[in-house]
């Protein structure tokens, strides 16, 4: 299929669906395609006075909401390059990487605000609040002043009515930088992944393919962050690109508010993570299926599957009851949990992706796959397994296609260990692939960790912090019922000659625990921490074996 500006389509759904709405914060104020279209020329207008060129990064560091869509939008159709923040992320963090990706415009909140400093952030010529559009800090008078007089400027600019024959996108090409999407928010991790337009078309294509049924009158909630490209993609932007209405979670994402809000919009699909599923499935129905009464029927042919219907039809209809499937991704699912939504033959799929694709690499209808499976390569791309035997021994999953990056951000040696001799990108996880060309993951070589709200959490940032305290001679971050676990490896020679002992290291390292804690994302904060009596199994290259420490 030949590549078609990004841009233009969104021109085009904008046009074809004026009157329709659009995007929501969740029970509260809602715009129509043509609300969205004028506050993307006012911002438009915004740029221009800000001094910003074609290809100028504009950073976005905000909770999900509605004007997050309309910042974004405004961005990309301008031709300039957003760059997507994780408002969890801690100032110092902030500061970092809008220095880091050049961004000349910072939208934020105005809580994240309070924290940051422009003094921090030299190269910025506006930092505009993202709720109200507010100028909080300018280099020039002229945008102080663009922002009052904007009615003004766009009733100038459009004097008789703003129409939607009257939208006129910037026309993007399939090699050119889209987004910047960071991998962290430490300096000594940060990884700016360069998304070309080829790759956020591509995903386009897929999303069209796979979800026929999405279309201008769906409704679909925006639970994941959209500054991670899992939600922005498949939350947002293909939804905008059909004329889907978004409504966006604006609160924390709780379990609670996730189900009240699926149970009241009733969304035509549901992305989420495995966390948010695993958690459904202990708190609504494991307690079931555990009752006396149930786990005898559970035993009896005919009317287990009585009840497998009965829980099937009850989970459907938590999660809204008008949805085509439940799309599960961002890290691995529960085996326990994956076996049993598969024997109750609830519509669900799992596929896989990274960041680095835009995300997607695999997916299968939940029709069609596979227990256990992450579906087949998605279209444009291609998977295989550097192994000798793929479709029995583990190998490194390596792809290539539309949907691979274009590398690192200001950082060609992280860009070069990542791609192969021959132009495949390496993923880092372990997996087989059938005979059918379906993908099984066996590991995950990379130590990401999922948040309770698709946060990334990369435990090596949190090691680099511990590791700098004294007396810790090496940690390892663990995912442990749903929290974070150091377990820590301290230096009991320099302790002892301190006097202290194994008991006297355990009360140390609790007292720090809210030190670290207080430097540390909220996403990514400890639960406890344990000392090692002894040191961590290692390799030969005298790197941790983290598997065997897994929870």
């Amino acid at each position: 299929m030949e590549f078609k500006s990004v841009n233009k389509i969104f021109e085009e759904s904008f046009k074809k669906n004026w009157l329709r709405p659009a995007i929501s914060n969740y029970q509260g104020e809602t715009l129509h395609f043509r609300d969205l279209a004028r506050r993307i020329e006012k911002l438009h207008i915004m740029f221009e006075e800000c001094g910003l060129q074609k290809g100028d990064k504009v950073a976005i560091c905000s909770r999900n909401q509605a004007n997050w869509a309309v910042v974004f939008l405004a961005t990309t159709t301008y031709g300039a390059v957003p760059v997507p923040l994780l408002h969890e992320f801690k100032s110092s963090n902030i500061h970092h990487l809008v220095n880091h990706s050049e961004a000349k415009v910072l939208f934020v909140d105005e809580v994240i605000w309070e924290g940051l400093s422009e003094t921090e952030m030299p190269e910025i010529h506006a930092i505009i609040q993202v709720n109200t559009f507010k100028v909080l800090y300018a280099v020039d008078q002229n945008i102080y002043d663009a922002k009052v007089h904007l009615n003004e400027l766009f009733g100038k600019r459009y004097p008789e009515a703003f129409e939607p024959h009257m939208i006129n996108y910037y026309e993007d090409s399939p090699e050119e930088l889209a987004i910047i999407n960071y991998t962290s928010g430490t300096s000594g991790f940060s990884k700016g992944v360069m998304i070309p337009y080829r790759a956020i078309w591509s995903n386009l294509v897929f999303a069209q393919k796979v979800l026929p049924q999405l279309c201008s009158t769906s409704k679909v909630v925006s639970m994941l962050p959209c500054a991670h490209m899992y939600g922005l993609m498949f939350e947002v932007l293909y939804e905008l690109s059909v004329g889907c209405h978004v409504h966006f979670l604006s609160r924390l994402p709780s379990p609670k508010i996730i189900m009240q809000a699926l149970a009241e919009v009733k969304p035509s699909i549901v992305i989420a993570v495995p966390l948010v599923i695993e958690k459904i499935y202990k708190t609504k129905v494991k307690p079931v299926l555990e009752k006396e009464g149930i786990k005898f029927l559970m035993k009896v042919p005919f009317l287990n599957q009585v009840v497998l219907d009965k829980v099937r039809n009850e989970l459907v209809n938590a999660f809204g009851g008008e949805f085509y499937e439940v799309i599960i991704g961002g890290a691995a699912f529960n085996k326990e949990v994956e076996a049993f939504f598969k024997k109750m033959n609830f519509p669900f799929t799992v596929g896989y992706g990274m960041t680095e694709c835009a995300p997607i690499i695999t997916y299968d209808d939940w029709k069609e796959e596979k227990l256990y499976s992450c579906g087949k390569a998605a279209p444009n791309m291609e998977v295989r397994i550097a192994s000798a035997n793929p479709a029995e021994i583990a190998g490194e999953i390596q792809v290539k296609g539309a949907n691979v990056f274009l590398g690192y951000f200001k950082n060609e040696e992280a860009t070069a260990e990542v791609f192969t001799e021959d132009g495949w990108f390496r993923t880092g996880d372990m997996g087989i692939l059938d005979a059918d060309g379906s993908l099984f993951i066996k590991g995950r070589t990379k130590c990401m960790i999922l948040g309770p709200s698709g946060q990334n959490i990369y435990p090596e940032e949190v090691e680099t912090l511990l590791n700098s305290q004294p007396y810790v001679v090496d940690s390892l971050v663990v995912e442990d019922n749903g929290g974070l676990t150091a377990l820590i490896y301290p230096d009991f020679p320099q302790g002892a000659k301190d006097g202290m002992n194994q008991r006297t290291f355990v009360k140390y390292m609790e007292e720090r625990l809210s030190e670290w804690n207080a430097i540390l994302p909220n996403y990514a904060r400890l639960k406890k921490v344990e000392v090692m009596s002894e040191d961590f199994e290692r390799t030969p290259k005298k790197s941790i074996k983290r598997y065997l420490y897994q929870r």
